[in-house]
């Protein structure tokens, strides 16, 4: 089935292997995309149905790592322009993964070292790469009520730049701890005005987001990453079934493109419920190897399935599944750094011997 041809909407895909958004640091310092990611992304655009970008920071003060592509100004759609024609010339989809950081930022990325922002001053555990280092996360600034449309707007602006630089649509970035996430879950969400306390409360900044982007793309071509039991980032919820079922019918409701599921994490969860609530499309996510896709796929849990490292290591991917031709093996050591190196020197089998 991962060979088979899918729809999503208005939009037909060649086969139902999406290549997964996976940041890899190969953007300038100030946040525009480089030449060198228009080879990586079309070097796999050959093979993928749907390719998701790298999240790309909707304003600076959503950025949370160095050398990460912006989404926010023209130079920044100056940049993505030629990723995203590579891409489409060789028979791919491809949509723009948009998130911003919240409280998995620091000062020193900041606009005049200002603090990060979060739905509350809730400090996260660890700490996170800087210019400066390895520093430990500092307790965030709430975000005060009047400020919050303008961080929609921001997302907005951000899906106007994504149309103006041709892609396909637009994935928002609502997992793994980032702000959409913070607002969602109640360990990270401790407001008492309508954006924090109830589900219906928490879901609010998201849906008014994915309302306010609808107005650029089409619902059919916007997306929504969500990881409802993912505990990194100290995230964590008392209720994430509920939540993330009335999310789900919510989101069903906006007849959006798709529902990505990262999968990650131990807690028990009702995956085939939170599809049946959904009643959409959705993309399986968290380490699938070939045998595994096939069998969610089959079981009609998910239409599409995402791969990150293996797509990372191997350009031509669905080829060597279809082949049963040996993987190359990922080097972790050149996940966030090395330039050419891991990034775009991972052989195809064209290339081999």
């Amino acid at each position: 089935m991962l060979q088979d041809p899918v729809t999503i909407g208005s939009m037909r895909l060649r086969n139902r292997a999406v290549m997964a958004p996976m940041t890899r640091n190969r953007a300038t310092i100030d946040e525009v995309p480089t030449p060198i990611m228009a080879e990586y992304y079309s070097q796999r655009a050959a093979d993928a149905g749907l390719i998701i970008t790298e999240c790309s920071q909707v304003s600076p003060q959503g950025r949370g790592y160095l050398r990460t592509p912006g989404s926010y100004s023209l130079t920044q759609v100056d940049g993505w322009r030629p990723i995203v024609q590579a891409v489409q010339e060789r028979g791919a989809k491809i949509f723009l993964q948009l998130y911003h950081s919240g409280r998995q930022s620091h000062p020193s990325m900041q606009v005049d070292g200002a603090l990060p922002v979060a739905p509350s001053a809730i400090k996260a555990d660890g700490q996170i790469f800087t210019a400066e280092g390895l520093q430990d996360h500092v307790t965030p600034r709430a975000l005060e009520r009047g400020e919050i449309p303008g961080v929609v707007e921001q997302f907005a602006n951000a899906a106007r730049n994504a149309l103006t630089a041709g892609f396909d649509g637009i994935e928002l970035h609502g997992a793994f701890g980032y702000l959409i996430d913070q607002f969602l879950r109640d360990g990270s969400n401790q407001r008492t005005d309508e954006y924090g306390g109830t589900i219906e409360n928490r879901s609010r900044f998201l849906l008014e987001i994915v309302d306010a982007v609808t107005q650029v793309f089409p619902a059919d071509r916007v997306g929504v990453r969500v990881s409802p039991i993912v505990r990194a980032m100290s995230m964590s919820d008392s209720n994430p079934q509920a939540l993330f079922n009335y999310l789900a019918e919510q989101l069903g409701k906006r007849r959006i493109g798709y529902l990505h599921l990262l999968e990650m994490g131990d807690d028990p969860f009702d995956w085939p419920g939170l599809k049946q609530r959904f009643g959409g499309i959705c993309i399986a996510n968290c380490d699938y190897d070939e045998v595994r896709a096939e069998a969610v796929l089959a079981s009609g849990r998910a239409e599409l399935v995402s791969f990150a490292r293996l797509y990372l290591a191997n350009p031509d991917l669905l080829r060597r599944f279809a082949l049963g031709a040996p993987l190359n093996q990922v080097d972790p050591e050149t996940f966030y750094q090395g330039e050419e190196r891991g990034y775009t020197d991972y052989p195809a089998l064209n290339t081999e011997n």
